[in-house]
């Protein structure tokens, strides 16, 4: 009974670590203090970088887990150092931009190809469009709250 209580939650435990693992090794090598500084000459909202680094951590890897923990540990030190940003809106646009262009690589996706019986194509023009058409206006609403909440 226990070996089959594992086995599902096994790749959620091995897809976090690994999320984790990853985010470590980016804060290691700097990656993130290059981000902040890029993101500060850049003159770019520090909540759309986050959207898009976890748009393209996700486009990348599949897995909105590993984008939301990866863009999350390099975004955290602008959230630390600007108290202008929200943390709560931060989580709401890395939060969308995880969402972003479901393909292959996320189990999601193959969860709703095979409980709707769906093809390959078909959930592409279902579950990848709904999924994507979800990033982009969380996105736009975080920017529309921003304006808003300081």
């Amino acid at each position: 009974m226990v070996g089959n209580s594992l086995a599902p939650i096994a790749a959620v435990v091995f897809i976090v670590g690994a999320g984790g693992g990853f985010k470590q090794m980016l804060i290691a090598a700097k990656i993130s203090d290059l981000v902040g500084v890029w993101a500060t000459q850049a003159n770019i909202s520090p909540l759309l970088l986050g959207w898009g680094i976890a748009a393209l951590v996700r486009i990348a890897t599949g897995s909105a887990t590993v984008a939301t923990i990866t863009a999350t540990g390099l975004v955290a030190q602008i959230v630390e150092r600007d108290p202008s940003v929200s943390r709560e809106l931060m989580v709401l646009a890395t939060g969308s931009g995880s969402l972003i262009l479901s393909h292959v690589n996320d189990a999601g996706f193959w969860l709703v190809k095979e409980y709707f019986g769906l093809t390959v194509v078909e959930t592409f023009k279902s579950w990848t469009v709904m999924e994507t058409i979800l990033s982009v206006l969380g996105l736009v609403l975080v920017l529309i709250l921003s304006l808003v909440i300081h």
